[in-house]
């Protein structure tokens, strides 16, 4: 049976002490059989920070009983919240629960949650991990994190009278905060200390059953922060069935891309074989763009009109802008696709640089359609000099710019291809990488140069296509793809 005596020792043991500030989450089960039960777990820590100090618990949902005999207690002061209330006993109670629902945030600036990290106070978890820490929903909002969410509007009383009001960037499914219990707890403490010296600035003693951590709630924001800076998917899990974690990285990406002054969208061929699959696999890749290239088995090109028209209804169903029907061939007159593209609403056709170039532009000009060219089996030196002749013919033809297509011919794509009076030309760059034997590879792993071409278009702003494309087949899901080409971005 554990006594009120041996948790006041563990407590003071893990550095808590006369006069601090301590949010608490607990489990009472974990410590095993406690006389007097929560009671005397909630009289422990009181006796330990004494009357110059004081106790905090969060207090939405049913969080245990050692919580409840916080919001019992004849001194407890709660703070109004619908969301993210907390109740405290002691010296900075009221100061600490003051106004909490007028914060523009649940968490952050104005929270008992930030109060406690600014007074120097601590989070000591007694018997639960790192996943039930609410400071970590702190750093979450200091970060803005775009997996956040704005709350569904809550009316509620306050002393001012009824108000109704919602709380951007608030927390929501499951994220992997217990990765998180490393660092804090191998994190060099300030005196400097050496790692493993009784773990870091995290400490961690057991009393009874119970595992319990203490760490100052500044130390744990700033830890948390820099880590959340250097990745902001850094509590999110790597487990790919993991269905929250998976939406919140597309998020991540989806926020990233639109950050970029370039579009982005991937091959539907790469994508999936099926609408549905395309759909899905999109959007766990947080990309809202498909280049309409082949769908079950069947190039662009062949499909019928009438199929052609539902399956860009049914990927705009499923909030994907088709930017572009590209054709691998053009066994039929140019014409015939990019009237079908227009009467689709689809603005933009992909076409393969060949003698009938002229011809498609000028059904495109008579049909209101965009235009690109990639390269398919000429090199630089050929391609730049047709595109250089429909331009003195008063054209102006895009260019998709294949750099596996110019590593397949020998080239170097970027020392070589690319300055070959091509980039004047270039509205789209495949996205994709290969040896010069043609063989895929993962993204700059290869010879195409993908990483310079990506990097010189950046540098100039470029507002054109992005797109990964259907060179990225059998590397992996879209979604290893699309963190991949995140990956190649944050090196740059």
């Amino acid at each position: 049976m554990i006594q009120q005596a041996e948790i006041e020792k563990g407590l003071k043991t893990a550095g808590l002490k006369k006069g601090a500030t301590v949010i608490l989450h607990s489990s009472l089960a974990s410590l095993g059989q406690v006389a007097g039960g929560a009671e005397t777990v909630v009289n422990a820590f009181l006796h330990v920070l004494d009357s110059t100090g004081t106790l905090v618990v969060p207090t939405f949902g049913a969080l245990g009983a050692i919580t409840d005999a916080v919001k019992a207690h004849p001194k407890a002061v709660q703070s109004l919240h619908p969301l993210a209330g907390v109740a405290a006993i002691g010296a900075k109670a009221k100061a600490i629960c003051r106004d909490h629902w007028q914060a523009g945030l649940a968490h952050e600036k104005d929270t008992p949650y930030m109060r406690i990290a600014e007074l120097g106070g601590y989070v000591c978890l007694l018997g639960v991990d790192q996943d039930r820490n609410t400071m970590l929903h702190s750093v979450e909002e200091v970060l803005r994190l775009p997996y956040l969410k704005t709350t569904a509007a809550k009316t509620f009383d306050t002393p001012g009278g009824q108000v109704t009001k919602s709380w951007p960037f608030f927390p929501g499914p499951h994220r992997d905060f217990i990765g998180l219990d490393r660092l804090f707890r191998e994190s060099l403490p300030a005196s400097g200390g050496a790692l493993g010296d009784q773990g870091g600035k995290m400490k961690i003693v057991r009393i009874g059953h119970a595992v319990v951590r203490l760490i100052k709630g500044r130390d744990l924001m700033e830890l948390a922060l820099e880590a959340g800076r250097q990745d902001p998917a850094f509590v999110l899990c790597a487990n790919p069935n993991c269905a929250d974690c998976v939406a919140q990285r597309a998020d991540l990406w989806r926020a990233r891309f639109a950050g970029e002054s370039f579009h982005l969208a991937v091959s539907t061929l790469l994508a999936g074989r099926y609408l549905p699959e395309i759909i899905e696999q999109c959007a766990r890749a947080g990309i809202r763009g498909v280049e309409l290239d082949i769908l079950e088995g069947m190039p662009v090109e062949l499909m019928a009109a009438d199929k052609l028209k539902t399956t860009v209804a049914a990927l705009r169903e499923g909030k994907l802008e088709v930017t572009a029907l590209r054709a691998r061939a053009v066994g039929m007159k140019p014409s015939v696709l990019i009237e079908r593209a227009r009467k689709c609403g689809v603005a933009r056709v992909v076409l393969p640089l060949a003698e009938r170039a002229e011809e498609a532009l000028a059904a495109a000009r008579d049909q209101g359609i965009a235009l690109s060219f990639f390269n398919t089996m000429f090199d630089s030196e050929q391609t730049s000099a047709m595109l250089l002749r429909l331009k003195g013919k008063g054209w102006n033809p895009g260019f998709t710019f294949s750099a596996t297509g110019f590593a397949r011919l020998g080239e170097k794509p970027f020392l070589g291809s690319y300055k070959k009076k091509l980039r004047r030309f270039v509205d789209q760059l495949d996205v994709e990488d290969c040896l010069f034997d043609g063989t895929p590879q993962p993204l700059a792993h290869g010879n195409a140069e993908i990483k310079e071409l990506i990097s010189i278009l950046r540098c100039a702003s470029f507002d054109g296509w992005l797109v990964l494309g259907a060179g990225n087949r059998g590397l992996g899901s879209l979604s290893e793809m699309a963190g991949r080409f995140v990956g190649l971005l944050d090196a740059m």
